[in-house]
């Protein structure tokens, strides 16, 4: 990043979260990620370049290790001109979303992250004129918690994302319930993943994008925006995907496009890009495999059907490797926030030992492999706390990544490439897979998570559960009038 070649108008903006803005180069398959601040809220540039360092090194050190490396780009830190930041900033300001300009770009320290732009094919170096597709799946949580310490029965039986849906709605952060639940995408058997990436792409929410050439085509751009019309996606869609059918437009094209997308997902969630590399989780337990309020499995006990038995993940593929990650989680936030309770009351006698913890980083591999410890018989100690509380970050982050596939179509020459590829019913597809969102969960947020998750499952058990009980009431009252009388003949 030398100051001669910096150039704002070379920069786009590309997205942002809660805590970053990114931005992507026009020609480069690059983007620049910034750090967000709350404008009454200033850090040093010393402070800001240990926070990015420490992102890059937590990627490099932890989440490598469980995911593998062709699934994560950990990028670098890199000091940019302030004059250069200042003019981006501004150029930019006009397309931010108006519920995200609530925090400021970093235009002070210089510094940011630059990483691989995953919305491109990582796999190889691709041709400029070739169309690529990229799909962002943000899965969520793909388990129910199967620890003892979870007080709420609700919480063995409902997953956390179907419970929450109902409280986001109710507090008007989304309009419509999704049908999406993230245990039937991790659950390996086609037909619940199917169904699971369909109703995401009914109601995305801002858990699922998808970018065309780099720039989001559907998808929330924003929590306000209505979600696209699936004929206009179809429309982006089909030089892709062209139905086998032949038709060129009309509801059957529009179907029969957005089934071959969703089966191409399919395959790639399942197919493994990091052969011969075997998780070093061994977790033991496992809860419930089917969520009760999944409008899927309701759907097939209405019909007096068993819900189709999960066929298990392939053990390579990413979404094997993140549940393995997200069940670090061993205790539920109900069993862990006790034990941060304990190594709080441990640093406020000892704060002095904040650094030696590692609960600020450096996040290397001393601290890794302690994460490897998957006991839960609790000795009494702060180590055994600590080890607890760290583990629960780094479930938390893997709840919360995001899935990148970038697809494209092969060249009629492609038949000598060594690049992965997916087949589909009109042509083949190459592509590459990555994970996005990778920064270890902040220490001070579990107070947060802990009285979160009580509003969660008391909101979904005092207006759903209660409802479903009165309408199963209903149904056995309606049933009392009815008696069947046996004649002996």
């Amino acid at each position: 990043m030398e100051e001669g070649k910096m150039d704002e108008n070379e920069w786009r903006y590309h997205g942002e979260g809660n805590k970053s803005l990114v931005v992507a180069h026009a020609q480069r398959c690059v983007v620049l990620r910034f750090l967000k601040f709350p404008p009454n809220r200033k850090k040093t540039s010393e402070e800001i370049l240990q926070h990015l360092q420490n992102i890059v090194d937590f990627g490099k050190n932890v989440m490598k290790e469980f995911l593998g490396e062709n699934y994560v780009h950990c990028g670098e830190v890199v000091q940019l001109p302030l004059e250069f930041v200042k003019q981006l900033c501004l150029k930019i300001q006009c397309e931010r979303p108006e519920s995200r300009c609530d925090k400021d770009l970093d235009t002070l320290s210089g510094y940011a992250m630059c990483l691989p732009n995953l919305t491109r094919l990582q796999t190889y170096r691709f041709a400029e004129h070739r169309p690529i597709l990229c799909v962002e799946i943000k899965p969520k949580c793909g388990f129910i918690p199967f620890s003892s310490n979870v007080t709420h029965e609700m919480k063995h039986k409902v997953c956390r994302y179907c419970m929450h849906q109902h409280l986001k709605v109710a507090t008007g952060k989304w309009k419509k319930i999704s049908k999406y639940c993230p245990l039937d995408l991790y659950s390996g058997n086609k037909q619940r993943m199917h169904f699971a990436l369909k109703s995401l792409l009914q109601e995305a929410q801002n858990n699922l994008r998808i970018f065309k050439n780099g720039e989001l085509i559907y998808g929330c751009g924003d929590a306000r925006s209505p979600v696209a019309d699936w004929r206009e996606l179809a429309h982006h869609l089909k030089p892709f995907f062209f139905p086998s059918n032949g038709l060129a437009s009309g509801p059957h094209c529009t179907r029969a496009v957005i089934r071959e997308l969703v089966h191409v997902i399919t395959w790639v969630l399942l197919s493994s890009s990091d052969k011969g590399r075997t998780s070093a989780l061994r977790p033991g337990l496992q809860g419930p495999r089917v969520c009760e309020a999944s409008p899927f499995s309701r759907s097939f006990r209405h019909q007096g059907k068993n819900t189709p038995e999960h066929s298990g993940l392939p053990k390579g593929c990413l979404l094997y490797k993140t549940l393995q990650v997200q069940m670090l989680d061993l205790l539920d936030i109900e069993g862990l926030y006790p034990l941060y309770n304990r190594v709080e009351q441990y640093l406020e006698d000892f704060p002095e030992a904040r650094k030696t913890l590692q609960i600020d980083g450096p996040y290397d591999e001393a601290f890794y492999q302690k994460l490897l410890d998957v006991s839960t018989e609790d000795d009494g100690t702060v180590a055994f706390a600590l080890t607890k509380v760290q583990q629960y970050r780094v479930a938390m982050t893997a709840k919360d990544c995001s899935i990148m596939i970038a697809l494209s179509p092969c060249l009629q020459d492609a038949s000598s490439d060594q690049r992965a590829i997916v087949p589909s019913s009109r042509s083949r597809l190459a592509f590459s897979v990555s994970v996005l969102d990778l920064d270890l969960k902040p220490y001070e947020s579990i107070p947060h998570q802990y009285k979160l998750d009580g509003k969660i499952v008391s909101y979904y058990s005092k207006t759903v559960h209660a409802k479903d009980d009165a309408m199963m009431s209903t149904r056995f009252k309606e049933s009392e009038d009815c008696t069947l009388v046996l004649h002996k003949v």
